[in-house]
């Protein structure tokens, strides 16, 4: 498996080996050895998987306060989506940047979004699943979000018209407005 760091410290985007021939294709999608190997500490304890019937349905920006933050393992296991995490630990030399990367059941590509970012997606295609691990179970109390569409973030999303969005993402407050409880982590 092929891991790269993205511009986000934390946010990576896993690229499986794939193996093909007549009858179709093999590949790993997690190896707890292969995250320990590369320095990545995380023990997933849940599978969620999501479906979205139309192209240009928008879920996000999402995340969960501390001490329920959730590190998230994405893939698109059905059609395409493009994947945004956004950075909302004060203090950090990133914080309201964001990185965005299509994902598809084609490239098999897979997105890794740890605590102190926020998620969204929007499906490209119709008829759309989407498959993410997290490391801890969602909690409703410390459930938040960020409206999508924030000028102060300005997330490039390639959509021409108004994504389809849930009553929570209509109404999700502005970046700014947002309750926050992240801050960097800082070496000593």
């Amino acid at each position: 498996m092929k891991i790269t760091d993205t511009l986000l410290d934390g946010v990576k985007v896993f690229e499986p080996r794939v193996f093909g021939d007549h009858r179709g294709w093999f590949t790993e999608t997690f190896n707890q050895s292969v995250l320990k190997e590369n320095a990545i500490d995380i023990e997933f304890i849940q599978d969620n998987h999501s479906y979205s019937a139309e192209q240009g349905t928008l879920r996000g920006l999402h995340y969960q306060l501390s001490p329920k933050a959730q590190t998230k393992l994405v893939r698109c296991t059905k059609g395409a989506i493009y994947d945004v995490a956004v950075d909302i630990r004060q203090g950090s030399p990133t914080y309201g940047q964001w990185f965005g990367v299509e994902l598809s059941a084609e490239n098999k590509k897979q997105l890794l979004v740890p605590k102190g970012f926020a998620h969204g997606f929007l499906t490209l295609t119709s008829d759309v699943e989407v498959q993410y691990k997290v490391d801890e179970i969602y909690s409703p109390k410390h459930d938040r979000s960020i409206e999508w569409n924030d000028s102060t973030i300005s997330i490039d999303w390639p959509i021409d018209s108004n994504p389809i969005l849930s009553d929570k993402d209509l109404n999700a407050p502005s970046f700014t407005d947002a309750e926050n409880n992240f801050e960097l982590e800082r070496s000593l």
